[in-house]
């Protein structure tokens, strides 16, 4: 099992940068996937990006992909979601997740990730 907690939120103007960081804890963390996702009020949960557990795989959703930047540092239990050229539709509560055993394939769906953080706010102003 998995513990994860989330820090690096805040305000930013539009144009600007933030770094996202999920520590995790638990002895087995180098054999998880892990995943960023999303939630805007009013809004579903969205997925944001993912990397696989040596960190050879990324994945970003569209609306990211060349601003944002996801990597994990197994030694440290940490994975950390790089976000530039923030844009006010990306004000939303970010989540952290790991999951074992998913497939490249479903490594999109938060279904497939049953160890989630609290979240932290980024709020991006125009």
């Amino acid at each position: 099992q998995v513990q994860l907690v989330e820090s690096g939120g805040g305000l930013v103007q539009a144009g600007g940068s933030l770094r996202l960081s999920c520590a995790a804890s638990g002895r087995t963390f180098s054999y998880y996937a892990m995943g960023w996702f999303r939630q805007a009020p009013g809004k579903e949960r969205e997925f944001v990006a993912a990397i696989s557990w040596n960190g050879g795989s990324t994945y970003y959703a569209d609306s990211v992909k060349g601003r944002f930047t996801i990597s994990r540092d197994n030694a440290k239990k940490m994975v950390y979601l790089e976000m530039n050229s923030l844009k006010p539709e990306d004000t939303a509560v970010y989540y952290c997740a790991a999951a074992d055993n998913v497939r490249s394939g479903t490594i999109k769906r938060g279904s497939e990730y049953p160890y989630w953080g609290q979240g932290t706010q980024v709020t991006v102003s125009s």
